[in-house]
């Protein structure tokens, strides 16, 4: 039993890990990108700020990346998903005793 719970919490800070680098490779990603698309747009229109529209959906995206992984969202976490684990499971059982 001691192994097995061992092996889960490993599991699961194998998946957290997981998520931190995907994160940090997404806004790197995002830095790069969203700095080329600036550097184009100011030399060839700057007139016309375009690179803010990408800048701010894909920013979006990140943010909200980030607070998931850093557990910000309160329905995103753990216990959130356990909660409604146990609600799901419940209901179930309930509508299958309503027609015993």
């Amino acid at each position: 039993m001691e192994q097995n719970n061992e092996y889960e919490r490993y599991q699961r800070a194998q998946k957290k890990v997981k998520e931190i680098k995907s994160f940090y490779s997404n806004l790197i990603t995002y830095l790069i990108v969203i700095s080329f698309l600036a550097f184009i747009n100011l030399r060839y229109s700057p007139k016309h700020l375009w690179f803010i529209y990408p800048m701010l959906g894909w920013g979006l995206g990140v943010f909200l990346q980030a607070m998931k992984v850093f557990n910000f969202l309160p329905f995103f976490n753990k216990d959130w998903e356990e909660k409604k684990i146990k609600q799901f499971m419940e209901e179930e059982r309930n509508e299958v005793n309503k027609y015993k």
